[in-house]
């Protein structure tokens, strides 16, 4: 007698108390219902139904064994599930909420090389302050900069660091002068990330310890590429992850200041729902993500100090 059967049996028995309701649902008749119950029973060594002419009823070993059976059942699925995944070509489409620098500069070019691997696969970016919700806005998964989500529904994987710099324009400097100390921000026009710096409040630490100095200015955005251009031309001084403004650095269309006062450090993570069976196709691309992160891009480590000026 197949084993993993009559627990199946007994446990759509128990459902609704009856045999004939789960001979229908299984496709079996009565007396095969009947006769797997019994068979469990006997070798089980004890009564699991109390059985009368209309319901059968759980005793105490019963209920103990309807909970370890659909445990049981359960795990059964689950090793069925794992095994077809492993065979089949994963194939669908993963949708990927992203801040729009960093899909557009880094994501982007990573979903082309995972597709490459993966020619079923297609990935979506959607353009993602890390305010929405994931479910919602029906994500597969999401890159989230900053603190770790406190969302209890999903898992937070911190991938990789994401060290910040404070930038301002040439003429910026040029018309405001270049502040020496993080208290010397109260007097320029900050251009403030609100997701990110919500109260206005910028965070460094110097060789003194840790600083923090409340900020305010004209314009503020929940998008990094707002706040960016904005800085691009010259309309203040602003923060941002390193990976945002390289390229702006590199050009010398930004500039960055305060070298001697390293800003509050951010870091990037991968989220996704915390549900049992994650699709093989986004398990692949989370996992393609934390291989990439295993060698650290360069914008993930603290800026050299030749690519910095100072305020003389």
């Amino acid at each position: 007698m197949d084993r993993l059967r009559c627990i199946e049996v007994f446990v759509e028995v128990a459902r609704d108390g009856s045999f004939t309701s789960a001979a229908h649902r299984l496709g079996i008749s009565k007396a095969t219902i009947t006769k797997h119950v019994a068979w469990l029973e006997r070798t089980l060594g004890v009564t699991l139904l109390n059985r009368t002419t209309k319901h059968a009823r759980l005793t105490e070993a019963g209920i103990r064994a309807l909970s370890q059976g659909q445990l049981l059942l359960q795990l059964y699925e689950d090793i069925e599930t794992g095994s077809r995944q492993l065979v089949q070509v994963p194939r669908g489409i993963i949708r990927v909420g992203t801040p729009p620098s960093f899909g557009s500069t880094h994501l982007s070019p990573l979903a082309a090389r995972f597709t490459e691997m993966y020619p079923e696969i297609r990935v979506v970016l959607l353009h993602d302050d890390g305010s929405s919700n994931m479910i919602t806005q029906g994500l597969d998964l999401a890159l989230r900069i900053g603190p770790p989500p406190g969302d209890a529904g999903h898992v937070a994987v911190p991938l990789v660091n994401a060290p910040q710099v404070l930038v301002a324009s040439e003429k910026y400097l040029r018309t405001h002068g270049t502040p020496r100390t993080p208290a010397d921000l109260s007097d320029h026009n900050c251009l403030i990330q609100t997701l990110k710096s919500p109260t206005g409040i910028w965070r460094f630490t110097g060789r003194t310890g840790e600083v923090a100095v409340r900020v305010s200015g004209t314009i503020g955005s929940n998008f990094c590429d707002a706040i960016k251009n904005a800085a691009v031309h010259g309309h203040g001084v602003s923060m941002h992850p390193l990976y945002a403004v390289s390229e702006e650095l590199k050009t010398k269309r930004l500039t960055v200041i305060l070298p001697e006062y390293e800003p509050a450090e951010v870091k990037i993570y991968v989220v996704y729902p915390t549900r049992k069976n994650l699709p093989a196709r986004t398990r692949l691309f989370v996992d393609f993500l934390k291989n990439w992160a295993k060698t650290p891009p360069d914008w993930s480590k603290p800026l050299p100090q030749c690519q910095v000026v100072s305020a003389e």
